[in-house]
């Protein structure tokens, strides 16, 4: 695997400050103006600063026929084991999905569940839905990550596992890597973070480079970027909230997806560069014009597809 700062238009050249030549497509464009003109509104601001994360109302997710889904009850959350009907591979995937923090598992996840599913070749994965603040503060979702983690180590070996997620599960899988550093336990095969929160003190060049140009959260400080909830009354540079300043030695292969157009840039830029220094195999891809986790586009846009396709290869055998 690589072990630099990619772009996905491979004539420019990459600098650690997000900013490059080219746009994104067309298709990019258009989604990332939707996004922008929806966040502008009212109800949109309502979106930006977790309101309607914290009880989304959704339609019931109905499992695809090729899947089986099981429920299990944890002592203070819940996870969903998603198995193929053929299981094709004997490593498993944990996710841990995004949502600031004070956003329950939505079934966006479920779905992400199914790709990450096909892309190991028929293999199982566990999603985890942790408790989130401002009811639990930290460190209800990194003990609810560990517990999941533990629970997966009764049924494989940790060089079988694949730690999964995006936005503030990208940083939770991050931060549960250092606790599980610190603890003895044996670490994942590798990590896949999109858009991963890292720096919850806020204080990356991006914050101010892209606070006009980030359509999810750009143009107010009354969003989830800013929100405390999680943090209460801890040091938000504490690695097991804000991993970006724990010591990345010993981390396992990353693989971390960012788009150039968002706030959280630094985030991605900034620990890629960290981990590198501390010898971790690191590929860190800046899709260009994009937004905060735009994979959630699926097959809507070429950044999206692009991005899957890179997932996919990632999870290849041998890769990790």
């Amino acid at each position: 695997m690589g072990d630099k700062v990619l772009i996905n238009n491979k004539k420019n050249t990459p600098n650690m400050s997000g900013h490059r030549k080219k746009d994104a497509s067309l298709g990019g464009i258009l989604v990332r103006d939707l996004i922008t003109n929806i966040t502008a509104t009212s109800s949109g601001h309502k979106f930006q600063n977790g309101e309607y994360r914290k009880h989304p109302v959704e339609p019931k997710w109905h499992c695809p026929r090729s899947f089986e889904m099981d429920e299990l009850s944890m002592p203070h959350f819940s996870m969903e084991y998603l198995t193929p009907m053929r299981l094709g591979n004997d490593r498993v995937v944990l996710q841990l999905h995004g949502g600031g923090y004070i956003g329950p598992m939505k079934n966006i996840y479920r779905t992400f569940a199914t790709y990450y599913s096909r892309a190991l070749g028929g293999g199982r994965v566990l999603t985890v839905d942790y408790r989130v603040a401002p009811k639990h503060p930290f460190p209800g979702a990194l003990e609810d990550a560990f517990a999941a983690y533990q629970w997966l180590l009764t049924q494989y070996p940790a060089g079988k596992i694949i730690l999964v997620g995006d936005s503030a599960g990208g940083g939770l899988c991050m931060a549960l890597l250092h606790y599980l550093k610190d603890q003895g336990v044996p670490l994942p095969a590798g990590l896949i973070a999109m858009s991963p929160w890292t720096d919850l003190t806020a204080s990356g060049e991006s914050y101010h480079t892209n606070y006009e140009k980030d359509p999810l959260f750009g143009r107010t400080e009354d969003s989830m970027l800013f929100n405390k909830d999680y943090v209460g009354e801890n040091d938000p540079q504490n690695p097991y909230i804000s991993p970006l300043f724990g010591e990345f030695a010993g981390f396992p292969p990353m693989l971390i997806q960012v788009g150039s157009y968002e706030m959280l840039l630094s985030d991605s830029l900034l620990v890629a560069q960290k981990a590198r220094a501390a010898g971790v195999k690191v590929r860190c891809t800046v899709y260009e014009g994009m937004f905060h986790v735009f994979q959630m586009a699926k097959g809507a846009i070429a950044e999206s597809r692009q991005a899957w396709k890179e997932v996919c290869q990632m999870l290849e055998p041998g890769r990790l």
